[in-house]
């Protein structure tokens, strides 16, 4: 319960972090059989895949470090099922916004790219 709380209040930190830089927030929490987007947002005529990472401690690395390759694939792969239901594929890109302890949010564009 308290972990669910926390993700929600990281992710409503990134939300309030991207429509401050001007991005249009579509959607929050989008799943399917292949995994879950935290949020899709429209950063002009770019489609944005976000993905929240907190951390409360380090003892495991920082939020951006638990961001694993297996974890990207199953983002592309939700990415990917979320495309499949627009008419056209927009310009896309994968960022993350991440929340260590008390520090700030930190967003980092192009987090990673669709492996392909």
């Amino acid at each position: 319960m308290l972990k669910q709380l926390l993700g929600k209040f990281a992710e409503n930190r990134a939300e309030t972090l991207l429509s401050a830089a001007g991005l249009r927030i579509l959607a929050r929490n989008h799943r399917c059989r292949q995994g879950e987007i935290d949020l899709i947002a429209q950063d002009g005529d770019t489609l944005v895949f976000v993905e929240v990472r907190s951390r409360g401690r380090q003892d495991f690395g920082s939020a951006a470090e638990s961001i694993t390759v297996a974890k990207q694939r199953r983002i592309i792969a939700a990415a990917r099922h979320y495309l499949a239901t627009l008419p056209r594929t927009p310009a896309c890109r994968f960022d993350v916004v991440t929340l260590d302890q008390d520090s700030a949010p930190v967003w980092i564009k192009s987090a990673f790219e669709d492996m392909g």
